[in-house]
């Protein structure tokens, strides 16, 4: 398939038919970095921080702009594959992405830890990574976190009172995080949050909480709003909240 070809694969189905993507793989390759726990790093782009580290057990990636969709594809899921039938495993691994980068013409720049998982064992996992960059398939699958709520984390940038940036994170399936709100009166009204960089969303400023929030998803015009406050007057940064959402 060629590049272009490619990529309106890539467009169509991640923008325009998501179902399209749970079910058809695109060619692609993929390479790896190092870390000293071959997970993930923690300083990603996506702005998740340490969640960003051992998201799935550590198997995470850096991702082409294709599939990073300006922050958007940030916690996406996908089956990756590698296509050498000798070394490879059938069903290879799911990665999510936690961060932005790509190498020689790849999709995915793995932790270690999801490119070991490639292979059909050890040995062949180990010449995997000595050929360095693979040939690959992948495709977007539902990510699953065990019946988890989704999960506010205020970002590290924020400064209490007056700079607040937040990231949902523990999104389940396959939907995108479109648009976040939050409201202190109970949800009489909302303010909206911009996306800063990332999965990262930001307001200057903000009223003083506590907050209930809401969330847009791809695939729907709907909002989904916290059952109660989240956020509490006095956040921390790098605090996680139970949003007490299902996605």
């Amino acid at each position: 398939m060629g590049l272009h070809s490619k990529y309106q694969v890539v467009l169509v189905c991640v923008l325009l038919l998501p179902a399209l993507c749970l079910s058809q793989f695109t060619d692609s390759r993929a390479t790896f970095y190092t870390r000293p726990d071959g997970g993930g790093t923690p300083t990603g782009a996506c702005g998740f921080g340490d969640y960003g580290g051992t998201e799935n057990s550590g198997r995470v990636a850096g991702v082409s702009d294709a599939l990073w969709r300006g922050g958007a594809g940030c916690g996406a899921c996908y089956q990756v594959r590698c296509k050498d039938t000798k070394l490879c495993s059938t069903d290879g691994v799911t990665i999510a992405v936690t961060d932005m980068g790509s190498g020689d013409r790849t999709d995915f720049v793995m932790s270690l830890n999801g490119f070991l998982r490639l292979g059909v064992n050890p040995s062949a996992s180990e010449q995997l990574t000595k050929n360095g960059t693979v040939d690959i398939q992948y495709r977007r699958v539902p990510c699953v976190f065990d019946g988890s709520n989704v999960k506010i984390k205020i970002n590290e940038n924020s400064r209490f009172p007056d700079y607040l940036a937040i990231a949902v994170i523990y999104v389940p399936g396959s939907n995108d995080v479109v648009s976040i709100q939050i409201s202190n009166n109970n949800g009489r009204d909302w303010r909206p949050l911009r996306r800063a960089f990332g999965a990262v969303f930001d307001i200057s400023n903000p009223p003083r909480g506590p907050f209930k929030v809401r969330v847009q998803f791809s695939g729907s015009q709907t909002w989904v709003e916290s059952p109660n406050n989240v956020i509490p007057a006095d956040w921390n940064v790098g605090a996680i909240y139970d949003s007490g959402i299902h996605a």
